[in-house]
């Protein structure tokens, strides 16, 4: 027995040995691929040494000779740093995921395949001027020098992941970073699946109700479009919404519209600062990624040093600043996207008709390799407004007639898209009017340009804006018969349509993807914009002062007061408050009796360590749900986010909007106050369901938690123990402090959509200004660089956005310098 003991236990011990033994090796190999920031590389294809000074937070600090030089170390450091991430976005726009993923992203390839933006950037490479031609060959032989580097030295195939997937990775190009580009334009464009929306809706409500659900910025009416049964000949198919399982995958660019792009900014002249100099604050919000999407980097230009917030695979500081202008962006829900619905010749389907007769298909076959499972073949189709789309795609076959397909009319899909050469110009340029100018070549994302210099301050739309026939149809807002010439696009606006704002009288510029103009169609911008409640906030902190500072900018930005709840909550509960006897302990009148009482005292702050938000979040959203399910059945499945100005429209009953409130099926007649008052029970019981019974020890950042997933890695069981990164925040989905929730499932109050880069730029004394990342510089999960800034960003912190080159050597982690190999 005793001798059985010992040879278990020297078994056991063993084992634990080798377990550990197996440890280390798994960190040593994974450890291979973390850079030595101090290590210099003697390297082909750079001209002259080049000085990479990576200060205490891992910002590289590029000082070079030479712009091709300056570039080519922009692409070695972010190859260093995120090469697994590069290498996604670079297979995400080429439609070649599945090669490592199998059948689960067949789906998107098929998408991107269709759209082919990777052969659109391949010829839009030779549209860039000169300049920006030798930035991509330069940022991509960094790049290369890198990959090189990986593969000669054993440096643990570059990244931990490469050895989950195939570490093959193919040479960088300057399509590669064009690719990119379009990727980004994909991922802030939602009116594709907003036209189809709204066509689903107009098929199951009549107008008025449909104007109060999709209700338009209350700004000047907007004339009734047709019923849009009556432009499609033969009956439309069936209703049958279905949830787009490929639109959630963290893999997919192809994100629900609540998830379109959204950002803020603002800017004050100089005479509106304490200090005396303009001032300027920006937070572009992306989804919430481990490692964020945004890299920190500062270079020296011969036209001077720029420093800001980059994408891994551009050559560009995308937001920022130099030493005489700053500059920030945010979407501008301009309406670049219409669908058209083309009508299949019946005498050949390989033609579609138009007023000129029928036209060809532009055909042609693409595979798509899939990772353990048959290749899939598809045919590419393009209509003279662009690629043919199924309709299993963004829902499409609900509201496509038999015998007509849906096209895709888009700005993004130019080969001839110079966007890259605006993004160098407006990098290089000196003045707020030279920045205005470089926007001149922005073709896609369309986006809001916030400019300031020592001077003044400047809101410039950029991108192409589409021109339509003034008696288009649908106005763009619907899918449109394309037979009917008027509803296809006439070419683009001239860049002096777009809306400019210079130097305003008030002093201050903001936008927070709220309404920029109101201007009649076609030059109307958008009917849909992405904000019509954190600009209400924004105007009224702006005229709490004066003048502004440093301090005033980031407060604003850091704002987390909520609009939405402290104008609707009022009116949902204005029959509720201090209303009926009181009740015993643990009842459900008294919980709601404690509920309410809350709220009547609650500011509207979305603070994380109070259980206000959580209750009105879990009552608005209830309470929406149960006003939608009744009338518009599976569709109510698609809001998955409260819908301010609807809710604000039944509650005031403007246009008899009420009516919303009767469940139709049941006998009563329920008033708005019946629905409030079941709503918020509703919400109390789940919320006691998942957080207890003790209302006071809620907390919304319980919640409201941050998610920093890995794309890839982050539902692997274990590692997604040490490849996510976590944190309770404050904010909501309508605060300036912006932190959009996932919206549904089982964590529908999730942070998965913010402010992943903050910048504040002052330039009375341009080296206080600061900005701040989401998570850290690493792409590496070992690495202390992986997650260093998340903290300060979660509790509002910056790091100093300095061009002194004393201040990057102080303290820093790394000092490298890349030396020309000998001839």
């Amino acid at each position: 027995m005793v001798l059985a003991f010992r040879w278990l236990l020297r078994l056991f011990t063993g084992l634990v040995v080798l377990g550990v033994v197996a440890l280390l090796l798994a960190y040593w190999i994974l450890t291979r691929s973390l850079p030595d920031y101090n290590e210099n590389f003697t390297l082909s294809g750079v001209e002259q040494p080049v000085e990479i000074v990576r200060n205490n937070n891992n910002v590289p600090h590029i000082f070079a000779k030479t712009e091709a030089d300056a570039f080519y170390a922009l692409g070695f450091v972010h190859a260093q740093d995120r090469l697994w991430q590069m290498t996604m976005l670079r297979r995400t726009a080429q439609g070649r995921l599945s090669e490592l993923f199998g059948t689960r992203t067949v789906k998107i390839d098929e998408l991107m395949r269709r759209l082919d933006l990777y052969t659109l950037a391949k010829t839009s490479v030779e549209v860039q001027d000169d300049r920006t031609k030798a930035a991509l060959a330069a940022y991509s032989s960094g790049v290369n020098a890198w990959i090189e580097q990986v593969n000669s030295g054993a440096r643990g195939r570059g990244a931990p992941e490469f050895f989950f997937f195939s570490n093959e990775i193919a040479a960088w190009s300057p399509a590669d970073c064009l690719a990119i580009q379009k990727l980004m334009a994909l991922q802030l464009s939602s009116h594709l699946e907003s036209e189809v929306q709204r066509a689903q809706l107009s098929l199951i409500l009549p107008p008025e109700r449909l104007r109060d659900l999709l209700a338009d910025d209350p700004n000047p009416a907007v004339a009734a479009l047709p019923d849009y049964a009556s432009l499609m000949p033969g009956p439309m198919p069936a209703a049958n919404p279905r949830k787009l399982a490929y639109l959630d995958d963290p893999l997919s660019p192809f994100h629900s519209a609540a998830f379109a792009g959204a950002s803020n900014a603002w800017a004050a002249v100089p005479k509106r600062s304490a200090a005396g100099g303009s001032l300027l604050a920006n937070d572009p919000h992306l989804q919430l990624t481990a490692p964020s999407f945004w890299y920190l980097a500062r270079l020296q230009l011969p036209t001077g040093g720029v420093i800001g917030g980059t994408i891994p695979g551009m050559p560009i500081v995308l937001v920022g600043r130099s030493d005489k202008l700053g500059w920030g962006l945010t979407s501008s829900y301009l309406d670049d996207q219409d669908v058209v619905i083309e009508k299949i010749n019946p005498a050949n389907p390989e033609e579609y008709l138009t007023p000129e007769g029928p036209k060809p298909f532009i055909t042609r076959r693409t595979i798509i390799t899939v990772k353990d499972a048959p290749p899939v073949t598809i045919t590419q189709r393009w209509s003279e407004s662009g690629p043919i789309l199924p309709g299993s795609h963004y829902d499409l076959q609900s509201v496509t007639p038999a015998g007509h397909v849906a096209a895709l009319e888009w700005t993004a899909l130019s080969d001839k898209d110079t966007s890259m050469t605006a993004a160098v110009r407006l990098m290089t340029s000196a003045s707020v009017d030279e920045a205005i100018e470089a926007g001149r070549l922005f073709i896609a994302p369309s986006q809001n340009l916030m400019l300031a210099d020592q001077n003044g301050i400047a809101l410039q739309l950029i991108g192409a804006m589409p021109a339509r026939d003034p008696g288009h149809r649908t106005q763009g807002r619907m899918p449109a018969p394309g037979w009917e010439g008027k509803n296809r696009w006439t070419g683009m606006l001239p860049y002096e349509d777009n809306p400019r704002f210079v130097n305003p009288g008030s002093g201050l510029l903001g936008n927070t993807n709220n309404k920029i103009i109101d201007r009649p169609f076609p030059l109307h911008v958008s009917f849909d914009w992405g904000d019509t409640q954190r600009i209400q906030r924004w105007l009224a902190l702006m005229k709490t002062r004066e003048v502004h500072t440093r301090e005033s900018f980031i407060e604003a930005q850091l704002d987390t007061v909520d609009p939405t709840a402290r104008n609707l909550l009022p009116l949902i509960g204005a029959d509720l408050w201090f209303t009926g006897d009181a009740a015993p302990e643990g009842t459900p009148e008294r919980q709601r009796q404690t509920a309410l009482k809350l709220m009547a005292e609650w500011n509207g702050e979305m603070n994380e360590h109070l259980p206000e938000p959580l209750i009105a979040e879990e009552w608005l959203r209830v309470l929406q749900d149960r006003l939608l399910r009744d009338e518009i059945g599976p569709m109510a499945d698609k809001f998955t986010h409260i819908e301010p100005l609807f809710v604000e429209r039944v509650f005031r009953n403007e246009g008899g909007a009420s009516v919303w409130c009767d469940v139709i099926q049941s006998a009563p007649v329920e008033t708005c106050t019946d629905i409030a008052r079941s709503s918020l029970d509703e919400a109390l019981l789940n919320l006691s369901e998942k957080y207890g019974p003790n209302i006071e020890s809620w907390r919304w950042g319980d919640a409201h938690q941050a998610a920093h997933d890995h794309p890839v890695l982050g539902d692997v069981p274990v590692l997604r123990y040490f490849v996510n990164i976590r944190q309770s925040t404050s904010g909501g989905d309508t605060t300036l402090m912006r932190g959009r929730t996932k919206g549904d499932g089982a964590e529908p109050f999730l942070n998965v959509h913010a402010g992943a880069y903050r910048g504040v730029y002052d330039f009375a004394d341009p080296d206080s200004s600061v900005f701040i990342i989401s998570t850290g510089q690493s792409g590496h999960p070992l690495s202390r660089f992986y997650d260093d800034q998340s903290e300060l960003w979660r509790r509002g912190e910056y790091i100093p956005m300095s061009l002194d080159p004393a201040l990057a050597r102080a303290a820093a982690v790394g000092d490298a310098w890349l030396t020309p190999a000998p001839p």
